[in-house]
């Protein structure tokens, strides 16, 4: 069962194609504005997984030309964020807790984040848990070039709070 929040809810309403994703994309980062920095555009999403993209402009270069380390991580965060999005109902709270990445290849091209948990947990039998979600993120070429595990924490809802945590 897909929850019913705001941020999953206006995804389903938008038409399938680049300008529903380019509409739901701008939104998403006058939410969360620091997730602009990687100009994403979120693909596709549903309970239990999402793909974002993200260009490769000066914006985000380092030194070497590549995609800067800390904007993978931007990237991946936007991936598990939008997941979170989509799979945790308004009955639960969430909040990133921690980020372990490995850095495994150079990228150069544009890049392809992907969160995708390997079972949607029982959320009946949660009141405070970690959830750790895996995002690959790859170049063009399908080559995975950082990965990340964040952990995030869940909990209940307050009595009558539907929302969800904030972003970081």
């Amino acid at each position: 069962m897909a929850p019913s929040n705001t941020t999953y809810g206006l995804w389903q309403k938008l038409p399938h194609n680049i300008v529903g994703q380019a509409a739901f994309s701008v939104g998403m980062c006058l939410r969360v504005p620091y997730f602009c920095s990687v100009l994403p555009r979120v693909r596709r999403l549903e309970p239990g997984r999402c793909e974002v993209t993200a260009p490769t402009w000066w914006g985000i270069r380092n030194h070497l030309g590549t995609f800067h380390a800390i904007a993978a991580c931007n990237l991946a965060e936007v991936a598990m964020g939008m997941l979170a999005e989509a799979t945790v109902p308004p009955s639960h709270r969430w909040i990133p807790k921690e980020m372990t990445v490995r850095y495994i290849a150079k990228a150069t091209t544009s890049l392809t984040a992907v969160a995708e948990l390997p079972s949607i947990p029982n959320f009946d039998a949660i009141d405070g848990a970690d959830l750790v979600v895996p995002v690959s993120i790859t170049d063009r070429a399908g080559v995975e070039v950082v990965h990340a595990d964040i952990t995030v924490w869940l909990s209940r809802a307050a009595s009558g709070d539907t929302s969800v945590a904030p972003h970081t």
